[in-house]
């Protein structure tokens, strides 16, 4: 494309490579990701589809903006998409690792911005569902923003949760999965596994370092209740899962530790807010918006509800099964957003 000069390489991987790019038309320096070979997997594809629908219809200041994608030549041939983002220099797991001296400030803005784009994702029923370090984008002024959408999904209709099926492909970092998801404890998911990780990835600014690191599904239940304690009766009982109920059941009396001796240089209203996030029960968790009214961010300017027509945009969600055809014309169409004029003669 003529409207791009490309600078240099930022990464690549499985799915292709990123590179800076000056876009020519605006003078911005962007990020262009290709992506190689989208059809040779329908599910990928499918993903691929959501992440850009997603990133189109979640215009905010703390989530990752699609600035444009280049149109494809064919809508019926084409095997790469180039998605064009805003340029961020690095990542919160690359913040954390290279970074010994950050201050509580540095603690609350960070968390403060994450609530905040989570706070908007789920008033407008949107679950991220692979909230990590490497996940959420970074700049040298502090600024962060979430990335990665290819495990989100919107809750449809009149969903309040998703149900298993919905997430037979969930693939997400085990450290920081919740641990209802860890142990497959109940029939449905709420919002409520995105403010564990959102706990998880806290406590690793915190701590300059992943608080549970698991090698599998068991040690990671371990490292959980080593630090939480064993969890009460009532909460095993309320587990459908017949195995997860039985191995806590059987799991040694544990008592929780106290967070300021894992965490002794840290603000107490942070660990207060921390003790929330991480609650083994889902139901004792705080919504983004709860978070948000924690004593630990006064100070800071209220957040207000936005809505968005999320749902709207994803009728093919209620499909059940989408051909590369489908797929192939859907993504197609998402690219059309950014060539209004195009789209008008489509």
């Amino acid at each position: 494309s003529a409207r791009y000069t490309v600078l240099n390489l930022i990464g690549k991987g499985s799915y292709g490579v990123v590179c800076a790019a000056k876009d020519n038309l605006t003078g911005e320096v962007v990020a262009i990701k290709k992506i190689q070979n989208v059809f040779e997997n329908v599910a990928d594809a499918h993903r691929i589809l959501r992440e850009i629908t997603l990133l189109r219809l979640l215009k905010h200041p703390d989530i990752v903006e699609i600035k444009h994608i280049m149109l494809p030549a064919d809508p019926n041939t084409f095997k790469d998409l180039y998605v064009v983002f805003e340029l961020m220099e690095s990542d919160l797991h690359t913040v954390i690792g290279a970074n010994d001296d950050l201050t509580r400030d540095h603690h609350k803005v960070f968390l403060y911005q994450l609530l905040r784009g989570l706070n908007f994702m789920h008033t407008n029923n949107v679950l991220h569902r692979d909230l990590k370090p490497k996940n959420i984008l970074a700049n040298s002024n502090c600024k962060l923003k979430i990335c990665d959408f290819g495990l989100a999904r919107p809750i449809m209709g009149n969903m309040t949760a998703l149900t298993p099926v919905l997430w037979t492909d969930y693939v997400a970092t085990r450290w920081y999965r919740a641990p209802e998801l860890c142990g497959c404890f109940y029939g449905r998911y709420t919002s409520a596994v995105d403010m564990w990780s959102t706990g998880c990835i806290f406590a690793e600014v915190l701590l300059s370092k992943p608080l549970f690191p698991g090698r599998d599904a068991v040690s990671q239940l371990q490292l959980v209740t080593d630090l939480l304690g064993k969890p009460s009766q009532a909460v095993i009982e309320a587990i459908t899962n017949a195995r997860a109920r039985n191995f806590l059941q059987n799991m040694p009396h544990k008592e929780p530790k106290r967070l300021s001796s894992k965490f002794p240089n840290a603000d107490p209203l942070a660990l207060d807010l921390l003790s929330r996030l991480l609650a083994f029960d889902p139901a004792d968790r705080p919504s983004a918006a709860e978070a948000l009214a924690h004593p630990y961010f006064a100070g800071l300017p209220e957040v207000r509800q936005e809505t968005v027509p999320v749902a709207a945009s994803f009728g093919f969600e209620n499909c059940t099964r989408l051909s590369e055809l489908d797929v192939r014309h859907l993504i197609y169409w998402e690219a059309l957003q950014y060539h209004p004029h195009v789209r008008k003669a489509y």
